[in-house]
């Protein structure tokens, strides 16, 4: 898949109006996520993504430990919209990235955070949510 395809992948799954609110969605997920996770891990996430979008995540901070509303609210800043659109737009993000990655190193992902994060993950593998 290549930027543009995932570019309007996201806008779809979120039905936003516009590229430039899925790409803040994008980076605004995986920037924080990438905070969250081991450097390693968010390198073998990001490998099957494009390149402008694996950025988001391999030069984020990494290994930082923080609770899931820490997680949300991070994110919601970034995209400066309030936490409950925060949470779907990250749960849109995540679903096309399970379908991206291989399913091995999405779950190793899953398996690195606490499960006060399965809320991320709730509607990822279901497509017919996004359709």
């Amino acid at each position: 898949m290549d930027y543009s395809e995932f570019i309007g992948q996201v806008q779809h799954r979120l039905k936003l109006g516009k590229q430039g609110q899925a790409v803040r969605a994008i980076r605004a997920t995986l920037m924080t996520l990438g905070e969250r996770l081991q450097a390693g891990e968010a390198k073998d996430l990001a490998g099957p993504l494009p390149m402008e979008i694996d950025w988001y995540l391999i030069h984020a901070e990494s290994g930082e430990r923080f609770h899931f509303d820490e997680f949300v609210s991070r994110v919601a800043e970034r995209e400066g919209i309030d936490d409950g659109d925060a949470l779907f737009h990250a749960k849109g993000v995540m679903s096309l990235v399970a379908e991206v990655v291989p399913e091995g190193e999405f779950e190793q992902i899953r398996g690195q955070l606490p499960e006060e994060y399965d809320p991320l993950f709730e509607l990822v593998g279901n497509k017919e949510a996004f359709s």
